[in-house]
């Protein structure tokens, strides 16, 4: 039988029965399938980052684990069509493109209506504010909330403006979503103690990919240096122009490096504007470190593993994480991880890291040289952070929220 006829038989049975019968058929039916929508509006956008991968990673896990319930990805339109596939539970809606409010208050929720959705999960730190479906809503961080600078510094004139898209929407949303999810458990103590939620607010952790481990093939990672132009002897930073990044303690500790220790060693930089690092270089340190840095691009997260492998150390020590995703990377390919005292990073890291204060650059200078010139200190965090990689899982992540799923249309289905 086909999804929509089975969409048209639950609501005429739903309906028009008697309420006797209606109760009867809504417990039947529980057990057999349930409809949940995902927010998945940047999945198809060719540049993916954080939240866009834990949507990705999710989706394809639920398709793996959960043939009992359907499951409508709705996403935005754009390039990169490849991503997700649609499977016997999984339909794939694409939505015209819009700017991001109109697209998720009125777009989404239309959409999911229309698709019969018993559940609506939204990804992304926001939501439809006046969702007729119950909502699930992951809020990832609400750094936005914390220090917000909308139109002076802080970030890209796009990143000022999301961030006062959440401003007005995360509070509001928090409250009227049956279950907000969160990433750890720094997040949640700071979203209690900043939105006053006490209730409905669970952790549900973010996992490593597979694709994430030590490369091994020559020939990988031949073409990985051809392709990302990486030096001999480099470290790489994840930066871009977020301020919580930290982008500019790290240049200068750089510099302190490369003046104090070593002037041989290189930075890896990806997906990082030209014209913008040159104007921090030109407001923080000399400007002549310039020929020590290497700017790749964007680097796709599946090509990813092969660069990290051939680093040296992965310098990650920015000031304000909710989670730290590649924290787990560096470590899953067994790569020495520097990253930060903060927010969630030593509950992500364990003992598997070198913490530092992120607002020292000469720390983070001196980590760097400790860590390259202490052989049996980066073989230690190298077999650490193997393992500490372990722990986390998008399996344990899928079975979680697959729980929750179920857990939220029970409440709302007796």
């Amino acid at each position: 039988m086909g999804e929509r006829a089975v969409n048209i038989i639950k609501c005429t049975l739903i309906n028009y029965l008697p309420t006797i019968l209606k109760k009867t058929f809504k417990h039947i039916y529980i057990q057999l399938i349930m409809i949940i929508g995902i927010e998945g509006q940047r999945l198809f956008r060719k540049k993916k980052h954080g939240m866009d991968i834990v949507a990705l990673e999710l989706i394809r896990r639920l398709s793996l684990f959960d043939k009992s319930n359907n499951y409508v990805i709705f996403v935005k339109k754009d390039d990169d069509t490849s991503c997700i596939q649609e499977s016997k539970n999984i339909k794939i809606v694409v939505l015209p493109k819009a700017p991001y409010p109109i697209w998720e208050q009125l777009l989404l929720p239309r959409a999911a209506i229309k698709a019969g959705c018993d559940i609506l999960h939204c990804t992304s730190n926001t939501a439809p504010l006046f969702s007729k479906i119950p909502l699930i809503t992951t809020v990832h961080d609400i750094i936005y909330l914390e220090k917000v600078r909308l139109f002076t510094g802080g970030g890209s004139y796009y990143q000022r403006m999301g961030n006062l898209y959440r401003l007005i929407v995360v509070p509001l949303i928090t409250r009227r979503s049956k279950r907000v999810v969160t990433v750890s458990e720094f997040e949640r103590n700071n979203i209690q103690q900043t939105l006053g939620i006490n209730t409905n607010l669970s952790v549900i952790y973010n996992g490593v990919s597979d694709h994430f481990k030590k490369i091994t093939d020559p020939a990988i990672l031949k073409t990985s240096k051809t392709n990302h132009h990486l030096p001999d002897n480099f470290i790489l930073f994840l930066g871009n122009t977020d301020p919580k990044k930290n982008t500019r303690n790290v240049l200068k500790a750089f510099a302190i490096y490369q003046q104090k220790y070593d002037d041989t060693l290189q930075l890896v930089i990806p997906d990082l504007d030209e014209q913008y690092l040159k104007s921090l270089l030109n407001e923080t340190v000399k400007p002549d470190i310039r020929n020590k840095i290497v700017m790749t691009g964007y680097i796709p997260n599946h090509a990813l593993p092969a660069v990290l492998t051939q680093s040296r150390i992965l310098l990650y020590p920015s000031l304000r994480e909710s989670f730290g995703i590649p924290i787990l990377e560096g470590m899953a390919c067994g790569v020495p991880v520097i990253t930060s005292i903060t927010s969630s990073m030593p509950e992500v890291a364990g003992d598997a890291a070198y913490l530092v204060d992120p607002t020292c650059p000469e720390a983070i200078a001196d980590a760097i040289h400790k860590v390259l010139t202490e052989n049996e200190l980066a073989e230690n965090l190298s077999k650490k952070g193997i393992q500490r990689a372990t722990q986390f899982s998008w399996n344990n992540t899928a079975q979680q929220y697959i729980s929750l799923y179920k857990e939220v249309y029970k409440e709302f289905n007796p």
